[in-house]
């Protein structure tokens, strides 16, 4: 690596380090945001719409960063100096049945209401049409996800990791949660 990438990434490690909170709530932030400009070019914008931009990076910050940050801590919590194989499965089974449901069907009611600004009825008619298609895609990618996150990524950089994977499942929930197809119901 060159020097420069050395000297941010020991300034990120600092940062982490004296602030965690609001360095994981930046780094979801911006992940977040590079997550929606790829969706945005995927799906064939031409410009980049940056108050939707803004409204990822906003999830990030007030939402994403802060919720990983402290499920890693309750993780560890519950699970206090037990490791292993069978240790690493209960949490990520743990993780699985509550915060993988709630964060995707949280992500989708913020996609319509928000991002979209679509009315409460229309949001929930297309949550209830896809929640279980998005939440069983989930269950095929976030375990995997989560094992090598609670087996091998060290405690201060697991939201770190977990908001890498994230910036990819981003951009498909992104793409799944458009409304172009809707009708009004």
């Amino acid at each position: 690596m060159s020097d420069a990438v050395n000297d941010v990434w020991r300034k990120y490690l600092l940062q982490l380090q004296l602030h965690p909170l609001r360095t994981k709530a930046i780094t979801s932030a911006v992940l977040g945001g590079f997550s929606d400009a790829v969706a945005q070019k995927i799906a064939g914008a031409n410009k980049l719409q940056f108050r939707r931009l803004l409204l990822f990076m906003l999830y990030g910050f007030a939402y994403a960063g802060p919720f990983g940050h402290f499920l890693h801590k309750l993780m560890d919590k519950l699970f206090k100096g037990k490791k292993g194989n069978e240790t690493v499965a209960k949490k990520v089974i743990l993780e699985q049945i509550t915060s993988s449901p709630w964060n995707n069907f949280f992500f989708m009611m913020y996609y319509g209401l928000v991002i979209e600004g679509r009315p409460w009825k229309i949001v929930m008619n297309k949550v209830q049409k896809d929640f279980p298609s998005v939440q069983l895609t989930a269950w095929k990618f976030w375990p995997i996800v989560g094992w090598l996150n609670y087996q091998y990524i060290p405690l201060q950089f697991r939201v770190l990791f977990h908001s890498l994977a994230a910036s990819c499942w981003g951009i498909f929930l992104n793409l799944k949660a458009r409304s172009v197809a809707i009708k009004k119901a």
